[in-house]
C-alpha cells in the first residue's frame, strides 16, 4: 500500500498539469479529446520520473497511472481547434477557416444573395375632367328648389353613358350646387339630393356604383353672380368630376 501510495502522488501531480493544459473551447490548447495518445505518453514519462525518486517499483507505478490517467483525463476533454465554437466531437467540419459561419455540427451555413426588394410600380398619374350637366343652350338642368331630374337632364346623362361605363373613367364623383336663395342648412341639403338623384339615375343604367359618389357643396362654389336670375341659374347645377 505504501509503494501504492507514493506513487499515487506524482500521478495527482500529472493529472493537474494535463488538466490545465487540456483544450477548451476558449483556451485553444493542444491537449485535448484527439491528442488523448499523446497525453498518455506525457503522462507515463513524467508519472515514472516522478516515482522513480521514490524507488524504481514506484516509477513504474507511476508510469503506468500517469499514462492512465494523462490518456482519460485528455480524452474527456473537448476541444474546439478550428475556434468555430463547437466542439470537436460534434464538429464534422473540423477545418473551418476562421470567421465562417457554421450549424449546430461545425460545418459552414450556406451563403444566400442579400435580397434585392423590388422598386415599386410607377403609379401613372391621374386627371380630372369636370362635366357639369347643361343642354345644348346653355341651360342649367335643375329648377329652382327642385332636385329631379328633367328631360333634358336625362337625355345629356343618356348621352354620356358609353363614357361613363367606359374602362378609360375609373371614378365618377358627382358634385350638387345650389344658387344663394334660402338659408346655408337648406342650400346643403338641397344639393346633396341633386347629386345623389344623378348617381341614382346612372346606377339604373348600369354605371358600375364602384366607380359613383356624390357629395353637396350648398351655395359655396357659385360660378355666376347670385345677384341675377341668369346667373342664380347657372348655379344650380350637377358637375360630373370623371377620373381617367
Amino acid at each position: 500500500m505504501r509503494v501504492f501510495s507514493r506513487a499515487v502522488i506524482p500521478v495527482l501531480l500529472v493529472s493537474s498539469v494535463l488538466a490545465g493544459c487540456a483544450s477548451t473551447p476558449e483556451s485553444g490548447a493542444p491537449l485535448n479529446s484527439r491528442t488523448w495518445p499523446v497525453c498518455s505518453l506525457l503522462g507515463g514519462l513524467v508519472g515514472g520520473g516522478l516515482g522513480a525518486i521514490r524507488s524504481g517499483v514506484a516509477a513504474g507505478a507511476g508510469a503506468v497511472l500517469g499514462a492512465a490517467a494523462g490518456g482519460l483525463i485528455c480524452f474527456a476533454q473537448d476541444g474546439d481547434e478550428d475556434g468555430d465554437g463547437v466542439f470537436d466531437r460534434r464538429d464534422l467540419c473540423p477545418h473551418t477557416p476562421p470567421g465562417t459561419p457554421v450549424g449546430h455540427n461545425g460545418c459552414p451555413l450556406p451563403q444566400y444573395p442579400p435580397a434585392v426588394k423590388a422598386a415599386p410600380a410607377p403609379v401613372a398619374p391621374q386627371h380630372e375632367e369636370v362635366i357639369t350637366l347643361r343642354d345644348t343652350s346653355g341651360k342649367v338642368l335643375f329648377d329652382f328648389n327642385k332636385s329631379n331630374l328633367t328631360p333634358e337632364a336625362l337625355g345629356q346623362l343618356q348621352a354620356l353613358l358609353p363614357k361613363l361605363k367606359g374602362d378609360d373613367v375609373t371614378a365618377i364623383r358627382v358634385v350638387g350646387h345650389t344658387d344663394s336663395v334660402g338659408s346655408d342648412d337648406y342650400n346643403q341639403k338641397l344639393s346633396e339630393r341633386r347629386a345623389a338623384s344623378v348617381v341614382t339615375y346612372l346606377e339604373s343604367q348600369q354605371v358600375p356604383a364602384a366607380k359613383l359618389s356624390s357629395e353637396g357643396k350648398g351655395e359655396s362654389e357659385p360660378v355666376a353672380d347670385n345677384g341675377t336670375d341668369e346667373g342664380r341659374a347657372q348655379n344650380r347645377r350637377v358637375e360630373l368630376h370623371l377620373s381617367h
